[in-house]
């Protein structure tokens, strides 16, 4: 299954206050494991940086003005995303900025059915919280040291690690999950475990045995150890 990890970074915090977007990132996942396709674009939002978000990002609007504009990329975009379900931290906030942009630019609005909201899972998870992408880091042992500021790309990148964590895929990276395991016969998600067709030869040797055999003795005719001793029974 394809799935599509992203993220974003604005203006601002709402859309229809005129804020934009201005850094897109995102990931490809194939069964749950990062392909190593990505898309990423830095975006010219057409008006000044507010103080408070450049201090999350450090975009500055000198910087991005030397980028293309959402409607230059929007097919890129929409290319790279196919019909893919969107894997989002707090989906309802990058969502709501590329409807406004993909409206903006004249396409298609993409649909809430194929959001994957990790902050939804992670409360359902970790209902004491707390949720936020850092601390999910932290929770499960990924290294979040080259998060100094937010990016997209990068964002999306940590991101999907935690989501294979939430998610429990792990385990089917290492084979061991539906769909994980191929084995000779055919079969696919189940570990067989099968009898050996000899046993193995005991490597006791008769002394070994013998003083195995005093210790249980001495134990008293109650050890249950008796009754599995050679030639018992």
């Amino acid at each position: 299954m394809r799935e599509i990890v992203l993220d974003v970074e604005t203006t601002g915090l709402d859309p229809i206050q005129g804020h934009r977007i201005v850094e897109l990132g995102c990931v490809e996942l194939l069964n749950r494991i990062p392909t190593g396709s990505t898309f990423h674009v830095y975006l010219n939002p057409d008006r000044d940086m507010p103080a408070e978000a450049f201090a999350v990002h450090g975009l500055s609007t000198e910087f991005l003005q030397q980028h293309r504009r959402f409607i230059e990329v929007a097919d890129e975009f929409l290319a790279f995303i196919g019909d893919a379900p969107l894997v989002i931290h707090n989906a309802s906030f990058d969502h709501g900025f590329l409807c406004a942009e993909l409206k903006r630019a004249e396409r298609a609005l993409i649909a809430r059915e194929r959001l994957v909201d990790t902050l939804l899972l992670a409360r359902r998870k970790h209902p004491a919280g707390p949720n936020r992408l850092d601390d999910l880091c932290a929770r499960y042992g990924i290294d979040s040291s080259r998060r100094t500021k937010h990016g997209a790309l990068l964002d999306a990148e940590i991101l999907a690690e935690v989501y294979v964590e939430l998610i429990g895929a792990r385990q089917a990276q290492l084979g061991l999950a539906e769909g994980g395991n191929r084995h000779a016969d055919g079969t696919e998600g189940v570990i067989i475990i099968r009898e050996r067709p000899e046993h193995l030869a005991s490597r006791l040797s008769e002394a070994d045995i013998a003083a195995h055999n005093e210790f249980v003795i001495g134990l008293g005719e109650s050890a249950l150890w008796r009754d599995y001793r050679p030639g018992a029974g």
